[in-house]
């Protein structure tokens, strides 16, 4: 793969894993070919690559954006996981003293994050916990699919959660490294069931995504509450007014 296709690959995946890129945001050929210095052609070849990772799709009238997943998506993405994550531990005879280190390091960096209020690394370091592990444990295709699936689950999250159980979400990882140091692996299993299990309850998959939500915190009326300037009164009839200046009047919800 070329460098240059690498890089824009990774950085999209580690942005939408850390919440930065929201689901349905456009990302506009032009502007990454600007931003990473390469043709527009290098950013079409990273595009369709991560399309096949199921992160990011494309429209004729779009462009390029990152997926938005629909409910059925998001059961189909949790059950992959439980499947998957939960016969890696099954898979285990023992966990390496060295893996478990690590583990226990990446918990407690996760600790200090919600301690310190910092949602981005917070976010990142619960999601990667996942992927760490599968990577700690040597097995490479099984982190690229881990990877790709919680990118995914991150999008479906911000989708339909409205609020992040980060600190219960770090007492599962703590829990499941714990038993994988007593040599439990079956108890680890079960434990990751269940943490995968409770963030998926925590969904509400009966939500629709607004499309409209982004441009309607900008236009929200408390945005310009006491910031916006005088208006001079006029006689003319509203729809004139509207007219005039080529723009509709507004309408609250």
């Amino acid at each position: 793969m070329n460098p240059a296709t690498a890089n824009i690959e990774e950085a999209i995946l580690s942005a939408i894993l850390a919440g930065r890129i929201n689901p349905g945001t456009r990302l506009g050929e032009q502007k990454l070919a600007d931003l990473f210095g390469v043709s527009r052609t290098r950013v079409r070849e990273a595009m369709m690559r991560l399309e096949t990772r199921g992160v990011v799709q494309v429209s004729a009238r779009r462009g390029w954006y990152v997926v938005e997943p629909s409910a059925e998506e998001a059961r189909e993405a949790f059950q992959t996981r439980r499947v998957i994550e939960t016969g890696l531990l099954h898979s285990l005879r023992e966990v390496p003293p060295d893996v478990l280190k690590s583990l226990k390091e990446h918990v407690a960096m996760e600790r200090d994050a919600i301690g310190a209020g910092d949602v981005h690394s917070r976010a990142c370091l619960l999601g990667d916990f996942h992927i760490h592990l599968a990577d700690a444990l040597g097995n490479r295709m099984l982190t690229e699919i881990i990877r790709d699936l919680t990118a995914r689950t991150t999008l479906i999250s911000m989708l339909y959660q409205p609020t992040e159980k980060a600190e219960e979400s770090s007492h599962d990882h703590e829990d499941i490294v714990a038993a994988m140091e007593e040599g439990d692996l079956a108890l680890a299993a079960r434990l990751m069931d269940e943490h995968i299990g409770k963030v998926e309850a925590g969904l509400d998959l009966t939500a629709k995504p607004d499309p409209l939500a982004g441009l309607r915190a900008l236009l929200s009326p408390a945005v310009f509450a006491g910031n916006a300037p005088s208006v001079p009164h006029t006689h003319e009839h509203p729809h004139e007014h509207s007219h005039s200046h080529g723009r509709p009047a507004t309408k609250e919800d």
